[in-house]
């Protein structure tokens, strides 16, 4: 019996389909995969699948306007930026992602990278994994118990970071566009007077026009020298040879990146060389529940879509109203 529906996947992070294509199957829908996410594959794939779930590939305009039966387009993740929202929006598409289902792994990968720059765990790793056990060898350290973290974006993963920082005895402060704690206690700040008084910066914010670039030469300059930047969130929210510069000037003392741009980077560029940044591959979401998670609630969510029924976490509801 051949299937009803046909399942577009660009890409997935994880080695098989067989738990989406299970539950995809029921609702009477085969799962197509890309061979690779070119525009040019994707626009000639999309003719023929009623729905899109993507984990990175760019599902551009011009893959969204090729899709002439598409009924959904879900993102295996939080983030929307790889997607584009607006020409969804205007072709009456569905898009549905999954805000809530790796806040913890997210939170406890960016305390740990926070620990790792302030404890030089990954310097000192390798300087004994070279043979060097030298206590004197490191830079400075100093007590992590009443430093500042400025948490740049307070959304469901900042707010749990700043919850996890809290229990090491750090200060906690924020920025965010609405300036709201929901209901947290915690103090909201200028984006300006957060980059001063921070001894740890982490972004935990959305990719847009807006935030692209937001760490860059002038926020720099705003950060104590003595400061780390920690970034689990999207890669382009730092200008990477702005970056680089900070470094070499003594702006900043050290990052700790888990999202690049682009991604996979060039591991032999010299900011990822550099033994003050601590490097680690997009892995912040990753553990064995929040994957579960994550594919069991997409794969849902297009078998819903497919049977007539709303999904969840519809990010663009207006294409549910009467146009008229």
């Amino acid at each position: 019996m051949s299937a009803q529906y046909r399942v577009l996947f660009t890409d997935r992070a994880w080695p098989d389909s067989d738990l989406e294509r299970e539950i995809l199957l029921r609702a009477g829908a085969d799962l197509v995969e890309a061979p690779n996410y070119e525009e040019s594959t994707l626009i000639d794939l999309v003719q023929q699948v009623d729905a899109v779930a993507t984990c990175w590939a760019p599902v551009t305009s011009a893959v969204i306007r090729s899709a002439g039966r598409c009924r959904l387009i879900s993102r295996f993740g939080i983030g929307l930026d790889n997607i584009s929202v607006e020409t969804a929006t205007e072709l009456r598409i569905p898009v549905t992602n999954i805000p809530d289902y790796c806040v913890p792994e997210v939170a406890d990968h960016a305390v740990a990278l926070l620990l790792a720059c302030a404890r030089k765990v990954a310097f000192y790793h390798h300087l004994a994994k070279d043979g060097c056990y030298n206590l004197q060898a490191g830079p400075a350290m100093h007590r992590l118990e009443g430093s500042v973290l400025g948490l740049v974006g307070f959304g469901r993963i900042g707010q749990a970071v700043a919850q996890r920082a809290t229990a090491f005895g750090i200060e906690v402060i924020a920025h965010t566009r609405s300036q709201a704690d929901h209901g947290t206690g915690c103090r909201m700040v200028s984006f300006d007077e957060l980059l001063e008084k921070s001894d740890f910066v982490s972004l935990h914010l959305p990719l847009s026009q807006t935030t692209r670039h937001l760490m860059s030469e002038a926020e720099f300059e705003r950060m104590k020298p003595s400061a780390y930047l920690v970034n689990t969130s999207r890669g382009p929210l730092i200008n990477h040879d702005a970056l680089l510069r900070a470094l070499e000037t003594g702006q900043v003392a050290g990052a700790a990146l888990d999202v690049f741009d682009p991604e996979p980077p060039d591991l032999r560029e010299r900011l990822f060389r550099d033994e003050r940044v601590v490097v680690t591959p997009h892995a912040a979401f990753l553990s064995a529940e929040s994957l579960d998670n994550l594919r069991r609630r997409v794969a849902h969510q297009i078998a819903d879509a497919l049977q007539g029924l709303r999904p969840e976490h519809v990010v663009n509801p207006e294409v549910y109203e009467d146009p008229a």
